[in-house]
């Protein structure tokens, strides 16, 4: 494992992460070589894009920055959970330490996850260019007016959405805002987005999930002042009156470890609550 370059990258701005970060230097240096200490907000040096893998110390929010800051490499991503869900970051301090010579070394594989590349089209120039890990919304915003969104893939019309807005999540992101606006939970692996209307005019417009292989072009038919595009909740970028949000499936997955012998599913029940029963009073002590 000696010879295996790790890029260490972290939530800085949360306590106790640069912290953890320092008391496991000693440790990691008589392991691998590390490349670099950082923000995972911040931008990278190109050699830090030639890792072995990265561990990113923090949240699920965390983890996402750093999966746009290396979007392209095939840098694998280790989350060391120090935020509140876990959901992709799925190790403790503990269990990173357990694993990481099987990680580095081949037997615990990451999982390839589908990206975006998101763009704004403004008379017919590229406005906003962005990765994106988990989701792609646009917000009404600003006055707060409904909005009108004509939504198509490779020219053939999906739908006409005037409500709050849209959410446009990949697998990854199915958990996260989709999920709580009642969008479906995609399986990681799987090729395909889910497209949620966020509180649609219409009692017939529900979501919906489609494959990804041509890209999803949304027109902003009607918009706010206020309406913005918002990349992972992260990134966020004015929507205009006839601006074309242009989704497409990026040429390259990010590529995530997963904790060994805990399946997604069991992830998703662990974290979420998922597929369990409701509590009854009668069942109560």
């Amino acid at each position: 494992m000696a010879g295996k370059n790790v890029l260490i990258l972290g939530n800085m701005a949360k306590a106790g992460v640069p912290e953890q970060i320092d008391s496991l230097r000693g440790w990691f240096d008589d392991r691998v070589r590390i490349v670099a200490v950082r923000s995972a907000r911040d931008p990278l040096p190109t050699d830090c894009r030639e890792a072995d893998l990265c561990i990113v110390f923090g949240g699920d929010g965390t983890l996402l920055a750093a999966a746009r800051a290396l979007a392209g490499s095939d840098v694998p991503l280790l989350g060391v959970n120090m935020g509140k869900l876990g959901f992709l970051a799925e190790f403790t301090v503990e269990h990173m330490q357990k694993h990481l010579d099987a990680i580095l070394t081949g037997p615990a594989r990451p999982t390839e996850r589908m990206m975006l590349d998101v763009s704004i089209l403004r008379d017919g120039a590229t406005a906003f260019a962005s990765p994106a890990a988990n989701d792609v919304a646009v917000s009404a915003g600003e006055p707060f007016r409904m909005i009108d969104l004509h939504v198509t893939r490779d020219g053939d019309r999906i739908a006409r959405y005037r409500g709050d807005g849209l959410i446009v999540a990949t697998p990854t992101g199915s958990t996260g805002y989709n999920m709580s606006a009642g969008g479906p939970i995609l399986e990681p692996t799987l090729d395909a987005v889910a497209i949620t209307p966020i509180a649609p005019h219409s009692l017939s417009l529900r979501p919906i999930t489609v494959g990804i292989d041509r890209p999803i072009r949304v027109l902003a038919k009607i918009v706010n002042a206020g309406t913005a595009v918002i990349v992972d909740g992260q990134v966020r970028a004015a929507l205009g009156e006839n601006d074309v949000l242009e989704i497409r499936r990026a040429a390259r997955p990010m590529r995530i470890v997963p904790h060994p012998g805990r399946a997604f599913f069991q992830t998703l029940a662990d974290k979420l609550q998922w597929g369990r029963s409701p509590h009854h009073a009668a069942d109560a002590p």
